[in-house]
C-alpha cells in the first residue's frame, strides 16, 4: 500500500478552536460549534446505556440525521410513509412537542446511506431550518409554524446531496456540488430569499463548510470538494482563492484549528475492470449494464445518468472515463490560512478505505476513525503517525463523527457501540457502551449530556449533577 508523508511548512504549536461565527456557543449545527465536534463543557458520562445514566429516552422516527440543540429544544428530521418530517423535542424531558411533515415533489438518487433525512438541520437558537434534497429549504419558528419555504432542485449529484446547511452572519449557506451546475447559495435567515448564488467548478462533493474570519478581513466560508478547497466570502459569494491538491471524493467535512484546515478525501489507487462489473451485473450478456441491471447501485446509475450520452446505461466507455476521474491517491492534508493564500503544510497518503465520519481535531490532536473500528492520531503539528489501533469491543462499520469534551472522545458505530476513550497521543479505550440499536447519527454535546440518536429513538446521557449542567 502507498504510503507518503511530505512536510511543506510549520504549523503553530498552540491549536484553537475558531467559535461559532452565528455566536452560539451550543451544539446548533453538525458537529457543533463551527463543525469542531468540541464541547468545551464538563461533566460528561462514561458509562451509559438504556439503563444506566439515561435522563430519558424518546422513541423517534426513521433518519440519519444529527441532533441539534437550542438552550430548550432539540430538532431532528425524519423521512417515513413518503414524508419529511421536521421534529422538536424538549431538551429537559425528551418529549416531542410538535412535528411538521412537507410531502416531496421528487426522490432524488442517493446512496443507500445518504436517505432523505440524513442532512442536518441548523438553529439560530430558536428557529430551525431544515434542508431535504428531495424539497428544498424550510425554516420553522420555535412554536413549529412554518417562517417560510425555499424549494430547490432537482439535484444532479450521483450520491444525493450530503453537506449541512450552516449559518454564516444573517445567512443560511448551503452548498450543491453536483455533476452539472454546482453552486454555494446564501439565503436571508429573516424570509428566505436568495441573496447571493455562485456558480463553483466542482462537481460532485458532500462535506459540510466551516466559516473563518482572518483578522481584520471578512468572513469567509471555506468549502472542501472535489479535488479542491476553497473561500467564498459571505457577504458577496465572491470566490476568494483556491488550493487544487485534494482528493476527488471529500464525504467527511473539514475542520479549522486557529487558522489551519484539515480534511481528507478517497481516491482509488488501481482502476476496476470493467469485466469485473459485467461479471457481476450483466445479466444478459450484451456487455453494457442497463438500468434495470444496475439495481440500487448509486454508483453505476450517476454513470449512466451523468456520464456520455447520459441515456442510462453503463458502456465500457463510461465505466474507463469515470474511473480516469476518480483515480488518485487517498489524501489526508494540512493547509494554512495565510494573508497571500493558502499553504500546504503537510500531507498523508493512505488508502482510507470505507471511511465517512470527519476528523476531530482536540487539543493538537488529530483523530480519524474508519471501519473496522481502526483509530488514528496524528500529530497536527507535523502530520506524522502518533497512534494506530483498533477499538475493541467496537469493531463495525462507522458512519457518525467524533466529538469529544471534558478529555474524552465519543465514538458510535454503526452497531450502536459508543467507545469512549481518554483523549491523548497514547489514547486508549476507557469503556464501549452498548446501545443494541443501530447508529448513524452524530451525538451532541451540551451541559454534561450527550444527545445522541440511534436508529429507534433520541437519548439524553448525563450524571448526577445534571442539573447543574443541563440549560434551563
Amino acid at each position: 500500500m502507498k504510503l507518503r508523508l511530505v512536510l511543506t511548512g510549520a504549523l503553530p504549536v498552540a491549536l484553537f478552536l475558531l467559535p461559532s461565527a452565528g455566536g452560539a456557543e451550543d451544539w446548533s449545527r453538525f458537529r457543533g460549534p463551527n463543525g469542531s465536534g468540541v464541547s468545551k463543557d464538563i461533566g460528561f458520562p462514561t458509562q451509559f446505556s438504556r439503563e444506566q445514566n439515561v435522563i430519558w429516552r424518546t422513541p423517534v422516527r426513521p433518519g440519519k440525521s444529527s441532533p441539534i440543540l437550542t438552550a430548550r429544544h432539540i430538532f431532528l428530521t425524519a423521512f417515513e410513509n413518503g414524508k419529511l418530517f421536521t421534529q422538536c423535542f424538549d431538551r429537559k424531558n425528551g418529549r416531542l412537542l410538535w412535528e411538521r411533515a412537507e410531502a416531496p415533489p421528487r426522490a432524488e438518487v442517493g446512496n443507500v446511506r445518504n436517505e432523505p433525512a440524513s442532512i442536518t438541520a441548523v438553529t439560530d437558537g430558536e428557529n430551525v431550518y431544515a434542508f431535504f434534497a428531495d424539497f428544498g429549504l424550510i425554516s420553522y419558528a420555535a412554536a413549529g409554524n412554518v417562517r417560510w419555504k425555499a424549494p430547490l432542485g432537482p439535484f444532479t449529484n450521483t450520491m444525493g446531496l450530503a453537506a449541512s446547511p450552516i449559518l454564516a452572519g444573517e445567512f443560511i449557506v448551503l452548498l450543491a456540488d453536483q455533476n452539472d451546475e454546482s453552486y454555494i447559495a446564501a439565503f436571508d435567515r429573516r424570509n428566505g430569499e436568495i441573496r447571493w448564488k455562485t456558480a463553483r467548478e466542482e462537481k460532485d462533493g458532500w462535506a459540510t463548510p466551516l466559516v473563518y474570519r482572518a483578522p481584520g478581513a471578512a468572513l469567509q466560508i471555506l468549502t472542501a470538494s472535489r479535488g479542491e478547497l476553497g473561500a467564498h466570502r459571505v457577504e458577496d459569494g465572491t470566490r476568494t482563492w483556491s488550493h487544487n491538491r485534494l482528493s476527488p471524493a471529500i464525504v467527511a467535512s473539514p475542520v479549522l484549528g486557529q487558522d489551519t484546515v484539515f480534511t481528507f478525501g478517497y481516491g482509488n489507487e488501481s482502476a476496476t475492470p470493467f469485466s469485473d462489473v459485467l461479471a457481476k451485473r450483466d445479466k444478459n450478456h450484451d456487455g453494457r449494464i442497463s438500468p434495470d441491471e444496475q439495481g440500487n447501485d448509486a454508483f453505476l446509475i450517476g454513470i449512466g445518468k451523468y456520464e456520455g450520452n447520459r441515456d442510462g446505461i453503463v458502456t465500457k466507455e463510461k465505466w474507463d472515463e469515470k474511473q480516469r476521474k476518480v483515480l488518485a491517491p487517498s489524501v489526508l492534508v494540512a493547509v494554512r490560512l495565510e494573508r497571500d493564500g493558502p499553504r500546504e503544510l503537510w500531507r498523508y497518503e493512505k488508502s482510507f478505505v470505507g471511511v465517512v465520519p470527519s476528523p476531530l481535531l482536540y487539543d493538537g490532536v488529530l483523530y480519524i476513525i474508519k471501519n473496522g473500528g481502526v483509530l488514528t492520531a496524528f500529530d497536527a503539528e507535523t502530520g506524522k503517525v502518533v497512534k494506530t489501533g483498533r477499538l475493541q469491543g467496537a469493531l463495525g462499520g462507522y458512519s457518525a463523527s467524533p466529538v469529544a469534551a471534558d478529555g474524552k472522545i465519543f465514538l458510535s458505530s454503526e452497531e450502536g457501540k459508543v467507545a469512549v476513550l481518554r483523549a491523548s497521543r497514547d489514547w486508549d479505550v476507557l469503556t464501549v457502551n452498548d446501545l443494541g440499536e443501530g447508529c448513524y447519527a452524530t451525538p451532541a454535546l451540551s451541559g454534561g449530556n450527550i444527545y445522541l440518536r440511534s436508529g429507534e429513538a433520541l437519548y439524553c446521557f448525563g450524571t448526577a449533577n445534571r442539573d447543574r449542567l443541563v440549560p434551563r
